[in-house]
Parts: structure tokens; C-alpha cells; sequence
């Protein structure tokens, strides 16, 4: 990782480490950059007793929580650092007194602007792993639970974070066969159902909502492991595609029983199985965090391969950037 990263991130976590209370952890952002920190939040939620919620921006801002005040910690997000609504929320969080941090590819942005301790991460093909969005993200939250909770665990998550491109490099290639053949024979599909839960919800969520539907056109709805037999399941047919991702630790019996079930009736699904990727280099600990950053590098590897069958590209929009909304 950058050194200008990790001297971001250090100000951050001092800021944080500095305050007398801590009352809540908000997570808050729009689209794509809020399903990304929807690991964070479950980590904060299975590690810590401090209270962390997760918002999209609009309804932070409307929502305004009640304990939102000096003794909270609100870490945003937006790539461009221009979303008016994670602007918004962030200088409102300041506003009243809450520690804000911003993450965005973005310097200088509205956000960065609004934000009193902004982070920058890189993007792009070329870019470490290690220093993108994910990772950049991780090496804050396990420096501040460190921070909050000093363990030896989130050294091990610190440590981890470094290792973490060689890992995703490793999956892609595992399933570079699947992604090519799913891109190839379901490029015309209507309509592709995701699942997932636990530290992996937020990437099936952000392949529905951000790939499919904004970036590729097709219809989606991403549904909870727990939550596919209360409602969901009576939709499952043998042509009716499924990708499911299992993740690791806690809630992979949620997913488990989903895919059971689905492939009992369902022949086209696309089985992420985070427990097959070679994940060498990241402490046994904590790999149950850190399988989302795997799952959603192969997620991404099969957007890229629709987007190639389809002929359609990755930022092709009709509406966003296009008109005032």
C-alpha cells in the first residue's frame, strides 16, 4: 500500500483513537460505494460493542439519526467524490459535531472538501489491489478497531491487506473457464437473480444493482440467503439463472441451505464458493472478512465478460451524468 495512503489513514485512526466516547459507527453512502462498506459495518457488528449502522446517503441526511453528535464516527464514500447526497451527509455529520472520514479516487472533490480527514485510493486496471477502494477501506477499519480494541487479530487484518492482490489475482484465474462461459451463454438474459449474505451480502448486492442493472441493462434482484425461503424460492425454475456466492465464517449455513435448495430445481447457477479460493497470505482469522474482496474481484471479471459478449461497455449509461436527476 501507498505511503500517502497509510499517512491518510493514520490521521484518521488518531482521530478516532483520540475521542473520549465513541456511541455509534455510521456507514454511510450511495449505490455501489455503500455496498462496499457493507463488509465493514458486519465486521464492526461481530467484533465490537460499539453500535455501527449502515445508510444510504439520501436517507442519512433525511433519516437524520438521533444520536448522530460528537461521539460518532461517520465514514462516507463516493469514487468521484461529487454525490450530492454523500456530500451532504458528510458536512451534515460535521456539522453536528461527528468525526467525519471520507474515502474517493477524487482529491479536492466536494467530499474531500467536506470531510475532515478525507483518504484517497487508487483505481483503474493497473492499480495494486492493494490500493484500491476495498483494501484501502480494510486497512482503516482494522487500524481502528485495533485502535478501539486493541487485538492481535486486527494486526493480522492489518498484515493481511497486503497480501490481498496475489489472492484476487489467484481467484480470477481459478474461474477465468466459468466467467467466460456465463458471459457467453447467458448474454442475452432478461433477468439474473443474485444471493449472498453475511460479509458477502454487500457484493452480491452491488453486482445486481451496479453491474447488472446500471452498467449492463438487465433486470436483477439480489436476495439475502436468509431471506430466499421466506418469499424468494417460489420463483426458482430450471432456467431461471441464480449466481450464489457462499462466503466463509458466520452465515455460510444461510447459504448453504439457499444452494442446496436452488439447485434442486434450478439448472443454471453460478456457484462463488469463497471456501475454494486459495487465500495464502491472509491470516485464517480473518479470512471470513476478506473473502468479499475476492468474490466481488470475480463478480466484477463476469460483468467485464458480459459486457464484452454484449457489446455493451462497462460505462455506457443513459441517465446518470446525462441529465440532472
Amino acid at each position: 500500500m501507498k505511503q500517502e495512503h497509510i499517512e491518510q489513514i493514520n490521521k484518521a485512526v488518531a482521530a478516532v483513537a483520540a475521542k473520549e466516547k465513541i456511541n455509534h459507527f455510521y456507514f454511510v453512502a450511495c449505490g455501489g460505494s455503500q455496498a462496499f462498506m457493507m463488509p465493514a459495518q458486519y465486521m464492526f457488528d461481530r467484533e465490537i460493542d460499539i453500535p455501527a449502522d449502515i445508510y444510504t446517503s439520501n436517507e442519512f441526511v433525511h433519516r437524520a439519526p438521533k444520536a448522530l453528535g460528537p461521539d460518532s464516527v461517520v465514514i462516507t464514500c463516493s469514487h468521484s467524490g461529487n454525490t450530492p447526497e454523500t456530500v451532504e451527509a458528510t458536512r451534515v455529520s460535521r456539522e453536528k459535531g461527528a468525526t467525519t472520514i471520507a474515502l474517493s479516487h477524487l482529491e479536492d472533490s466536494p467530499l474531500w472538501q467536506a470531510a475532515e480527514y478525507p483518504i484517497h485510493y487508487d483505481w483503474g486496471k493497473e492499480a495494486d489491489a492493494s490500493d484500491l477502494n476495498k483494501a484501502v477501506l480494510y486497512a482503516l477499519i482494522f487500524r481502528i478497531l485495533n485502535a478501539v480494541a486493541p487485538c492481535e487479530k486486527y494486526e493480522k487484518g492489518i498484515a493481511s491487506v497486503e497480501n490481498i492482490n496475489a489472492v484476487i489475482e489467484r481467484a480470477k484465474a481459478q474461474y477465468a473457464d466459468t466467467v467466460a462461459a456465463w458471459g457467453k451463454k447467458y448474454k442475452r438474459e432478461q433477468l439474473i437473480y443474485t444471493m449472498g449474505s453475511g460479509a458477502c451480502y454487500g457484493e452480491a448486492y452491488s453486482f445486481a444493482i451496479c453491474l447488472l442493472m446500471e452498467m449492463q441493462w438487465i433486470h436483477s434482484s439480489c436476495i439475502h440467503s436468509g431471506e430466499y425461503f421466506h418469499g424468494p424460492f417460489e420463483v426458482t425454475d430450471y432456467d431461471v439463472p441464480f449466481i450464489i456466492v457462499k462466503g466463509l465464517g458466520a452465515t455460510r449455513p444461510l447459504d448453504e441451505r439457499a444452494y442446496n435448495f436452488c439447485r434442486k430445481f434450478c439448472d443454471t447457477i453460478m456457484l462463488i464458493d469463497c471456501e475454494d479460493f486459495d487465500m495464502t497470505g491472509i491470516d485464517e482469522e480473518v479470512r471470513e472478512y476478506f473473502a468479499p474482496l475476492v468474490a466481488g474481484a470475480v463478480l466484477r471479471s463476469l460483468a467485464d465478460a458480459f459486457a464484452y459478449e454484449r457489446g455493451h461497455d462497462l460505462g455506457v449509461r443513459r441517465y446518470m451524468w446525462r441529465m440532472e436527476y
